[in-house]
């Protein structure tokens, strides 16, 4: 699907939050720039979040908690060893929360699989994004 600006592309993440269940893991892939973030900042505000949504670029996590539940937004593209993520409780927020992984293939094998996988691809000033819905397992 197109997404000629921002303002679309927090629409499908609002979308996308709609159809969420409960503790899913969302896979985000595309390159830098590519609006990942911006989709978790409108996921995040269908959720009930009325705050600033920051890319954990160099925290590597923001946890977040709505009257809708916890969210957990990881961005892995600094991950040097994916095994960090054990040290700083990955096991713990899966069965807490919602996770938005940006760059998963960063931490492969370790991340959980994804129940909704997302690819946001640029294209001039626009982007085009793929879902992909996975059946719980």
């Amino acid at each position: 699907m197109q997404l000629v600006d921002a303002a679309a592309t927090e629409a499908l993440g609002a979308s996308i939050a709609q159809d969420c269940p409960a503790f899913a893991c969302i896979h985000l892939h595309g390159e830098l720039g590519a609006g990942k973030t911006t989709l978790v900042r409108g996921f995040l505000q269908a959720m009930g979040h009325t705050g600033a949504v920051r890319s954990p670029t160099y925290t590597l996590i923001e946890p977040y908690e709505t009257p809708a539940g916890k969210f957990f937004h990881l961005d892995l593209y600094r991950l040097s060893d994916p095994e960090e993520l054990e040290f700083i409780g990955l096991r713990d927020w899966v069965d807490a929360g919602v996770l938005l992984i940006e760059w998963p293939e960063q931490a492969a094998g370790v991340v959980p699989a994804a129940d909704i996988d997302v690819v946001l691809r640029v294209q001039g000033n626009a982007r085009e994004a793929t879902l992909t819905y996975f059946p719980k397992r």
